[in-house]
């Protein structure tokens, strides 16, 4: 039982992890990366389908995207999903396929996406705290029912307390390669 808490707690602390990743790749910067598209649903038939799932998505150039779709009669379908995304993109339809260019980043806008990517890593942080604190707690009521002795509680809490430290950094680690990846660009 003691492991129980530290393996949950782990792997509740990598979702939350996974999850401040997969929020800091979808800030779009001035490199074009299939990523970008992730969030865009298209209407296929009546039914909101990911975008991934009805076209493929390639990036010949640094700063280019192109989106080939399965059916040739989605070019329209896809181009409008695209421009309610709100990734401020300018879909480029040639009949066959559609080529989104990645317009370069002003100075302005690269503090901006700074700015939001902090915000995702402290929401991570957070996240991890909270799932350290929530399983303190579980610990301290199973010791207080004495389904844990003093000992595991201890030894249970430190370890607890590593893989906190361990996936808070992890999360500054990822902010710290996106914030050099959007200073270069």
């Amino acid at each position: 039982m003691p492991g129980n808490f530290v393996t949950s707690a782990k792997d509740k602390m990598s979702k939350a992890v996974a999850h401040c990743r997969d929020e800091m790749l979808h800030i779009r910067t001035g490199k074009a990366t299939p990523a970008l598209l992730d969030p865009v649903k298209v209407d296929y038939y009546g039914s909101h389908t990911p975008l991934k799932q009805v076209a493929t998505i390639s990036t010949p150039e640094a700063r280019l995207i192109v989106i080939q779709p399965y059916d040739k009669g989605m070019l329209s379908a896809i181009e409008k999903a695209i421009l309610a995304s709100g990734l401020s993109l300018t879909p480029q339809n040639d009949g066959r396929v559609i080529r989104l260019p990645i317009p370069i980043l002003t100075a302005e806008r690269r503090e901006e996406l700074i700015k939001v990517m902090r915000k995702i890593a402290e929401e991570g942080r957070v996240s991890v705290r909270n799932i350290r604190r929530e399983t303190n707690e579980a610990v301290k009521k199973a010791e207080k029912a004495s389904e844990i002795s003093e000992d595991d509680n201890r030894r249970i809490l430190e370890q607890i307390q590593k893989e906190t430290d361990h996936h808070i950094s992890e999360i500054d680690n990822l902010l710290k390669v996106r914030e050099e990846e959007i200073r270069k660009e």
